[in-house]
């Protein structure tokens, strides 16, 4: 029996660690990962740009919430990842990105090879947890382990591994390792600390984040055994929906601020604290937490702010032991009151025009239970994340906040169709962010996903065009002309549907599209904030 390559032994060992697609475009550059793919078990999927398959990968993740992977070639490759790489640290997504590279004995010579860079492994390293290179066949198991461990443990993000041309095509004989995982322990006396602490509170908030969104029962129970009202930053959205106690909305409304100012302590799980999330409104100010408890996955992310108590920890994990023990009387009082007033005051904050695109979320949601709601930087989205209660835990995410990059929408769809087969998603993209990854929706036309690309035209960059007009700043740039969307439907093969801005129509539209089985197209023709030029 010949030997298997180390571009075969590195396909052997993601299915090892159950990776069960890859997202890619192959090249003669990553031929060797090629060689072994057909035959592992592994599902491909084919972008048509390596920003798309980093995106995708992302959806992926962020839906099966295992590491979503991505293989590109070398160079451009990597270069065209690296913005989904840094969107993925933002938003702390395991991605694992495999790249070629050179001959090892051309790197750093500048003799002008193919997809050449003057050192690829120190670029990826400026945005990647983890960044590392297969130097021989006998790195490849502790690279690739080295590359799991900080993947499944503390904050995840995105892990690249690159391997030279030459060292790909190497023979190499799988030898058996034992993988090592390690979970993050919470000390029980900071969890008891914690748990006599929020038993003697008399107003206690909760600040959910995107790490407690697996952890929805132990959240709802210490919540309604404190008598708390939980605030859900972006990544959280869809935890707790409908529940009385449940503030969906951004903590940049003033009514949020003073629900979080007004407790005399304040219990944050699973969340960084950071301005995209606590200040959409780009206000320089951050509510001040009164007793803050914190628990998080990231010791790092424990420092930045200062904390009565830090527990260091997954909250899966840590979120039912606090439940466990806390008295078992819940506290009576006016947590329900408290939730409702925030509410009712952030939803008229957000002024008129929200108020109306919310109205449409809402019957999107309506129409389509239970669905994952993936979005790019669009209006939908700004009014979304600023009030928006989803029926999905984990079901509504987007780009629209930290690393905030344009494109995201459609290939992270596209991943979170393949992570979850099952369950309808609908990506909301504005015409602006959908010409820069447009050719995306032909991956769900090939893997026949059903997924609604929901087309948001305002004619042009609304947002920014405001932003402009509001600091006197004279509007340019904001006119990219849109296609033609019911043509470019029609030349991907996937039907088309036209909706006024109106709730009752964008739903009877929605459910015309979930009838469709597979992808489908829903352009909703808003009102232009762009003016045309003369």
């Amino acid at each position: 029996m010949s030997a298997l390559t180390v571009g075969e032994a590195l396909v052997a060992e993601l299915r090892r660690r159950e990776v069960a697609c890859v997202f890619g475009i192959p090249g003669v550059h990553t031929i060797e990962l090629y060689r072994g793919l057909a035959a592992s078990g592994i599902r491909h999927v084919t972008p048509r740009h390596e920003q798309g398959a980093g995106f995708m990968a992302d959806g992926y993740a962020r839906v099966s919430g295992k590491p979503g992977v991505a293989f590109v070639i070398t160079g451009p490759g990597l270069t065209n990842t690296l913005t989904p790489m840094a969107q993925a640290r933002s938003d702390s997504v395991p991605l694992l990105v495999v790249s070629g590279v050179n001959p090892t004995a051309s790197l750093g010579k500048g003799m002008g090879h193919l997809h050449e860079l003057p050192d690829q492994l120190k670029l990826a390293q400026t945005v990647a947890l983890l960044s590392e290179q297969v130097s021989d066949a006998d790195q490849l198991d502790p690279v690739v382990d080295r590359a799991f461990q900080r993947l499944t443990t503390e904050r995840p993000g995105p892990v690249h591994i690159e391997v030279p041309l030459d060292v790909a095509a190497h023979p190499y004989v799988a030898a058996p390792i034992a993988l090592s995982h390690t979970e993050c322990q919470a000390g029980t006396d900071l969890i008891s600390e914690a748990a006599s602490r929020l038993a003697e509170a008399g107003r206690v908030v909760i600040v959910a984040g995107g790490g407690a969104k697996r952890a929805e029962g132990a959240l709802q129970a210490l919540a309604e055994a404190l008598d708390a009202p939980v605030v859900q930053t972006v990544n959280a959205r869809g935890l707790m929906h409908d529940h009385p106690l449940t503030v969906p909305a951004s903590p940049s409304l003033p009514a949020v601020r003073y629900l979080i100012e007004d407790a005399d302590c304040v219990l944050a799980l699973g969340t960084e604290l950071g301005p995209t999330d606590f200040d959409m409104y780009a206000t320089g100010q951050m509510a001040e937490m009164h007793g803050l408890i914190r628990v998080d996955r990231c010791r790092d992310q424990l420092a930045r702010h200062a904390a009565k108590v830090a527990i260091h920890g997954d909250v899966e994990l840590v979120a039912p032991v606090l439940a466990a023990s806390l008295p078992k009387t819940a506290k009576k009082g006016e947590g329900e009151m408290r939730a409702k007033l925030a509410r009712t005051a952030a939803l008229d904050e957000i002024g008129p025009d929200y108020r109306e695109i919310v109205d449409i979320l809402n019957a999107i949601r309506d129409a389509v239970p239970n669905a994952l709601v993936i979005g790019d930087s669009t209006q939908p989205i700004y009014a979304g994340n600023l009030y928006y209660d989803h029926d999905r835990a984990g079901g509504w995410f987007n780009a629209a906040t930290g690393y905030g990059a344009l494109g995201y929408g459609i290939p992270a769809a596209v991943g979170a169709a393949i992570a979850a087969p099952s369950t309808p998603v609908v990506c909301i993209v504005g015409d602006g962010g959908a010409q820069f990854s447009l050719p995306e929706i032909m991956a769900a036309v090939d893997e026949n996903l059903p997924v609604i690309f929901v087309i948001w035209n305002n004619s042009g960059y609304g947002e920014i065009a405001t932003s402009m007009r509001d600091v006197g700043v004279t509007v340019i740039g904001c006119n990219p002309t849109p296609p033609d969307f019911a043509a470019t439907a029609k030349s991907f093969g996937i039907p088309y549907f036209e909706a006024r801005a109106e709730p009752q129509v964008v739903a009877r539209k929605l459910r015309d599209a979930v009838a469709v089985k597979g992808p489908s197209m829903i352009e909703i023709t808003a009102a232009k904030l762009v003016p045309t030029k003369d």
